[in-house]
């Protein structure tokens, strides 16, 4: 499964990314808050990607932001709502403003965004009322360029069964006190002694 994607972005629109890794270029389902922050085109840039899988298609939804995919994770949760529909929701109001209305059972603010008749409103807030974060979403910040050699490094300890964001972390805590930066070897051992511990 794809889940996180760097490159180069070789076209954009409000509902699709083109970005090329590798000499491939992967097409991107992508909401309109996604496409307002995208740099232009030619950029090198990273987003977190969700893999859906159906027997028919495979496709990618990215996100520069991980508190963005999580909401959208947690939309598609929902009874009724695909992740077509899930990229509608974000891109009709911004995901801290959603997380609200979720929170505040406030049906009539989730009916304005397209797509969204009350019933399918009144799951989500009963579905997601209790499993979306309290803080805002749009606060954190988005995904922050690493080399070749952290990318890998990230890789490597997703491959070994660790969770990409505690292994972000850990790596970020090395990185910011400039340890072992250019070696592969010795970033891998110190981001793993970290996640040890």
């Amino acid at each position: 499964m794809i889940a996180h994607l760097r490159g180069k972005l070789l076209t954009k629109r409000p509902n699709q990314a083109i970005v090329e890794t590798s000499g491939v270029g992967y097409d991107v389902a992508i909401s309109v808050p996604t496409f307002s922050d995208l740099p232009n085109v030619g950029s090198e840039i990273a987003l977190h990607i969700h893999t859906h899988v159906r027997e028919d298609l495979i496709a990618l939804y990215g996100f520069l932001r991980s508190a963005e995919k999580q909401v959208f994770e947690k939309l598609i949760t929902v009874s009724g709502i695909g992740p077509k529909l899930a990229i509608t929701i974000l891109s009709g109001m911004p995901a801290d403003e959603m997380v609200g209305a979720i929170r505040g059972n406030d049906v009539a603010r989730l009916t304005r965004i397209p797509g969204i008749g009350k019933k399918t409103a009144e799951r989500m807030v009963l579905e997601l009322r209790d499993k979306l974060p309290s803080e805002g979403i749009s606060a954190a910040a988005p995904v922050a360029t690493i080399s070749p050699v952290e990318e890998d490094v990230l890789s490597a300890l997703v491959n070994l069964g660790y969770q990409r964001a505690a292994a972000e972390r850990a790596l970020a805590s090395l990185t910011k006190n400039g340890k072992n930066a250019g070696s592969f070897d010795a970033l891998f051992r110190e981001t793993l002694a970290t996640l040890s511990k």
